[in-house]
């Protein structure tokens, strides 16, 4: 006997963040602006540290990790998202969904735990001055990134193993500009209530665990910096408030949409487009060029660029 497909619905409808054709036509040019800078200032990041042998320390190894899971974070769904503003058929194919949630879950948990990461780099860094060469070698700071890379993994394949086992065979319109799991499982042709547990408990519980890692992490750094230093303190203050601001954005809108149990789709829309688009554009602007350090590094690249075309 064939073995029976439960999964009769081939594609998906995406809504994507609005009906209004005038503001269709506003964030089509404001996400294609946004994306290529995305592109373009996480590319800088990563060539600069490669061709700066002053920034070849722990932190920018991680800033570099960084770099590439926000570019890749940024491109799962937004080209589609742009493309579909200006388009009529909105439609994403079964596969196509499946691997935009399984790409979302190993860039999104990664990412969590690439910042833990770099808070523990910080901590150390601030609180074992003298220890920090020893401690963070370059054989730790493979090991952490391999970390980051492996949690995001398995935590995608813990979220995709079970939605693909769902059956599909009606409802196939999803209510966002990309397939959103909560909103997929919701089209599934069977009762979801352990599924959305199971959800909770992988998504939530590893955002929750690690904004408060950051919350605690950032907290000794700031209290450590006050004892030592109290005219420190203010610039630490003025560094880390920005750090807190990227985390807050992050980890703010993983937490409403996965833990909260009032979701309202209107604020899930804004806050996907939080932590999918705004998060990798403001990730360069303040972790590394706000850096005096890659400051100096791009202004001697384009010195140098400029010497050897003055040269010939």
């Amino acid at each position: 006997m064939e073995k029976q497909n439960h999964s009769v619905v081939a594609e998906f409808i995406l809504l994507g963040l609005t009906e209004s054709h005038e503001l269709q036509i506003f964030f089509f040019f404001f996400f294609s602006i946004i994306y290529i800078a995305i592109l373009l200032s996480n590319l800088i990041i990563i060539l600069v540290v490669k061709l700066d042998p002053q920034l070849q320390s722990p932190m920018y190894f991680l800033l570099v990790n960084l770099s590439f899971i926000d570019m890749s974070l940024a491109s799962f769904a937004t080209p589609k998202m742009i493309g579909d503003l200006i388009s009529e058929n909105k439609a994403i194919s079964y596969e196509e969904c499946m691997a935009q949630i399984f790409f979302l879950h190993l860039l999104g948990g990664s990412e969590m735990m690439l910042l833990v990461a770099m808070a523990i780099d910080r901590l150390i860094a601030i609180c074992k001055p003298l220890h920090y060469k020893n401690i963070m070698s370059h054989r730790i700071c493979i090991r952490l990134a391999l970390l980051s890379w492996t949690t995001g993994f398995v935590h995608s394949v813990s979220q995709i193993v079970f939605i693909v086992t769902l059956p599909f065979c009606g409802p196939n319109v999803v209510d966002s500009f990309f397939c959103d799991l909560p909103q997929v499982i919701k089209l599934a042709c069977t009762d979801t209530y352990v599924l959305d547990l199971l959800v909770i408990a992988f998504s939530g519980l590893l955002s929750l665990f690690c904004f408060i890692f950051l919350f605690i992490s950032y907290s000794i750094i700031l209290i450590t910096v006050h004892h030592h230093s109290s005219s420190g303190y203010s610039k630490a203050m003025s560094t880390l408030s920005a750090h807190i601001t990227v985390v807050v954005l992050f980890f703010g809108p993983c937490l409403f949409i996965y833990i909260w149990p009032f979701s309202h789709v209107f604020i899930d829309k804004i806050f996907s487009v939080f932590y999918t688009i705004f998060t990798p554009f403001l990730n360069p602007i303040i972790y590394s060029f706000r850096n005096k350090d890659m400051k100096k590094a791009i202004i001697k690249i384009k010195t140098k660029n400029v010497s050897s075309r003055s040269a010939f």
